[in-house]
């Protein structure tokens, strides 16, 4: 067996060199190792908890968790933004349940108390754990979710002082029965908000919110928590923070834990003898490459994770490489993904651990804070979606210094392909910056009506809720969900729960319950956004590895009645899609081109679905749906040519809707490349003459009510987008167009038309007037942010009507010309 230090290559050389893969390896990255740093233990940390610790064999802290207890104990709020296995953990609970045993030495045993709070229910149990071994049982550490019984809850409310929750049980559960938890609130010393780079986007921007309802809570009660956050590396981790809890946040970002070298491989599956759409080619699917390597690695007894973008996908992973290893080894690889019981997940994690399990396939339930170590190597099945979670991830290998092995397998999706044929886009350019916007009027509006539901709202609360607070509330007024008074307090006027109205993950409207008809058994539900494209009637609907039927879509019940069954075919929806100009915050002259920034309003119809043969993709046949159209106010980014760039660009009319349409879905799969999105999470439209500019046009729009700050930071770093776009669309080997260059998963048009080699001229002629010195202005714009890092948000002039996705009669179908559209659904796992 090599030594230790040399297995990363060896393990590489080998996969690279058998099999016939000589060809897929794009890239290998060296990355060297890291010594640790080390500091003494402040001396505001309790005794108890230092001997705790060095009973674990932790002897002393490391610089960048001792520098991180020192700024919590003196009332700062820190954000911990360090590597993966980098003890942020240690970091914040030393400080936490120090005072936590200075509160039990109260009359009352609760003179000081601490709220957790996790993206996840499996990592708050995870770090329930990890206080039990540094704290004596007199902190008393309890879990408060979904799965608490009604009769441990009194107990947790009268007599936990470290109480574990999630955002969403804060936002539903606590917040809004704030009398039954006085005791609690009145004695709050911190707050922790762990894995704090999850929090991006619109959910990002609800939680956002639901802290400084928390803040404002703390205040009636005479309490002022220190925040205390955890976070993946993320560029600016003091802005996100500030963003999240509304106050200033010092950074501790100097990550002083050793780690071991480790080879960093790029991979690109083979090109199979299937077609796809139009005789594209396709190449082996990410899940099947992975199986195939995790077998080898298995054999080799290489303790291995590898990481999927769905439940499906871990299941098939595992599957796949238990036959393909036979017995006894395919006992040895297993599945792990949410959905599980805890006991499962945490005999999972032990079996990792300990080394009997050698192989296993996750979800990303696994990048979380879940402690794991004694890995060798990490795969993964796509690109995770940001820098962040690729480091995330690739880190949970060589947790205990030893060398590791990392493989990042591409889909055959353009930013994937782009990426392992890019290398330094991976490992020479810093992690995104956290994007979301605490300001967006449709997530504001309904925090401001379970603010005052809590408690009623004064001006002096319009500060911490931001500027655009003070114009919502004569709108909310006059929507009859609000009432001042004489006193000038704003009340709620509903007799429902205004917490009821607001779902955190959700993105508008009540999701569509999804049901097995012969049985009355719910099987899960869908967000009423995706619902007409995903679960309309006819539809192939996946769950849990098994194949249903949508035998009818009810939107007034908000139920999708389904059925087993066996289809030869899988489904896709073709809708037709029309985007107007509400408003144009911002408008860059490139050259002749133009580009833009604004409000838009995309009225959407789902018309019909085709049947596609599993084995082959042929088209069997279109049914036709009647289902009413759907509009979305959001934000957008856009781009315009004119007549005369055509001409110069040699793309004829005939031509230009093919061209426009294949720029726009390379654009919108190359854009979470610079925002902390994926492609699901946004929408475009390619329009040959659009009415409102006059010219051709492209839009790329942020698939949420009011915007996400996605099409933002498109606006912010464009040139820099749209020239990897090209690039990616320019240097793919297929002649006509494919998935892994201008092909869309979702399109609505089945990618017709298409015109590869004639989005490139379009591209290169609007980036030719792009304006001197755009790229460098854009790149400081990733770093620092002046959109969604500005902690008061974008400006505008007026907020939108605030509310869910309007149902209306939508506007007829454009008549300059074909409008494409990609519109944004739920991936469903």
């Amino acid at each position: 067996m090599p030594p230790r230090h040399s297995l990363p290559e060896a393990l590489l050389a080998t996969l690279s060199t058998t099999r016939g893969r000589s060809d897929r390896l794009t890239h290998t990255e060296h990355l060297p190792a890291r010594p640790a740093r080390y500091s003494p233990w402040p001396d505001s940390i309790r005794p108890e908890i230092v001997a705790s610790a060095l009973a674990l064999g932790v002897e002393r802290p490391w610089a960048h968790q001792a520098e991180a207890m020192k700024l919590a104990k003196t009332g700062h709020t820190v954000v911990i933004a360090t590597g993966t296995a980098s003890g942020k953990s240690l970091g914040y609970l030393a400080p936490v349940l120090s005072d936590l045993l200075d509160g039990t030495e109260a009359r009352n045993g609760r003179g000081a108390t601490a709220l957790y709070l996790a993206p996840t229910k499996a990592l708050a149990a995870d770090q329930r754990r990890r206080a039990a071994e540094l704290a004596p049982p007199r902190v008393r550490a309890a879990l408060y979710d979904g799965d608490t019984p009604p009769e441990e809850r009194e107990w947790v409310r009268q007599y936990a002082s470290y109480v574990l929750t999630n955002p969403d049980m804060l936002h539903r559960g606590i917040l809004p029965a704030h009398p039954r938890w006085a005791s609690f609130l009145k004695t709050l010393r911190y707050v922790v908000v762990d894995e704090c780079h999850s929090y991006r986007g619109v959910f990002g921007s609800h939680v956002a919110q639901v802290l400084r309802r928390l803040r404002r809570i703390c205040a009636r009660y005479g309490s002022s928590p220190t925040f205390m956050l955890a976070s993946a590396t993320t560029a600016d981790p003091a802005a996100t923070a500030r963003r999240l809890t509304g106050l200033p946040a010092e950074a501790v970002t100097e990550d002083a834990s050793p780690r071991g070298p480790m080879v960093f491989g790029l991979w690109e599956p083979p090109l199979t003898e299937n077609v796809g759409e139009h005789g594209a080619p396709v190449r082996r699917t990410a899940t099947a490459e992975a199986a195939h390597l995790l077998t080898d690695l298995v054999e080799q007894q290489t303790r291995t994770v590898v990481f999927v973008r769905s439940r499906r996908s871990a299941e098939l992973v595992a599957l796949q490489t238990q036959d393909q290893l036979g017995r006894p080894l395919a006992d040895r690889v297993a599945a792990y993904r949410g959905g599980y019981l805890a006991d499962e997940r945490r005999a999972l994690e032990r079996d990792l651990q300990t080394g009997r399990l050698l192989g296993l396939a996750s979800t990303s339930a696994l990048e979380l804070g879940v402690d794991i170590s004694g890995l060798d190597a990490v795969l993964m099945a796509g690109y995770p979606g940001t820098r962040a979670s690729l480091w995330q991830q690739a880190g949970r290998a060589g947790r205990e210094a030893q060398g590791a092995l990392a493989i990042l397998i591409a889909r055959d999706d353009p930013l994937d392909t782009y990426l392992v044929h890019h290398p330094e886009a991976l490992f020479a350019t810093p992690v995104e910056a956290t994007v979301l916007d605490p300001d967006n009027p449709h997530v504001l509006a309904p925090h401001l009506c379970a603010a005052a539901a809590e408690l009623p709202l004064t001006d002096a609360d319009l500060e911490l809720f931001g500027p655009s607070s003070g114009p919502l509330l004569p709108i909310l007024e006059q929507r009859g969900l609000l009432r001042r008074r004489t006193d000038g307090s704003w009340y709620w006027t509903r007799r429902e729960r205004a917490v009821d109205a607001v779902d955190l993950r959700g993105s508008g409207g009540n999701p569509v319950q999804i049901v097995e008809s012969p049985t009355g058994r719910l099987l899960g539900t869908v967000d009423a956004s995706a619902a007409h494209t995903t679960v309309h009637t006819g539809a192939v609907h996946l769950h849990r590895g098994r194949s249903y039927l949508v035998r009818e879509l009810d939107l007034d019940s908000s139920v999708a009645l389904v059925e087993p069954a066996d289809p030869p075919y899988t489904t896709s929806a073709r809708d037709i899609t029309s985007i107007s100009v509400l408003s144009t915050d911002t408008t860059v002259d490139w050259g002749e081109g133009r580009l833009c920034f604004g409000s838009v309003e995309v009225v959407n119809q789902v018309v019909g679905y085709l049947r596609k043969r599993i084995s082959t993709g042929e088209i069997m046949g279109e049914t036709k749906l009647d289902l009413p159209p759907r509009t979305l106010r959001t934000r957008a980014v856009w781009w315009s040519v004119t007549e005369d760039q055509l001409l110069d660009a040699d793309i004829p009319l005939d031509q230009l809707p093919g061209a426009a349409h294949a720029a726009e879905h390379a654009s919108i799969g190359l854009l979470p490349l610079f925002a902390t999105c994926d492609r699901w999470d946004i929408g475009g439209v390619s329009v040959p003459l659009h009415p409102d500019t006059r010219l051709p046009t492209v839009f790329v729009y942020d698939g949420h009510p009011g915007g996400a700050g996605f099409a933002e930071r498109g606006f912010q770093r464009a040139q820099q987008w749209l020239t990897a776009t090209r690039d990616a669309i320019a240097s793919c080997e297929c002649e006509r167009g494919c998935p892994s260059c201008v092909q869309s998963p979702k399109c609505g048009n089945g990618n017709d038309p298409l015109d590869k080699a004639a989005a490139v001229r379009l591209l290169e002629v609007l980036l030719a007037g792009a304006p001197a010195g755009a790229a460098a202005e854009t790149g400081a714009a990733a770093e620092t942010g002046p959109g969604p890092a500005d902690p008061s948000g974008p400006k505008q002039s007026e907020p939108e009507q605030p509310g869910p996705e309007q149902y209306g009669p939508g506007a007829p179908a454009d008549p300059q010309g074909p409008a494409d559209q990609e519109g944004p659904i739920a991936e469903g796992s």
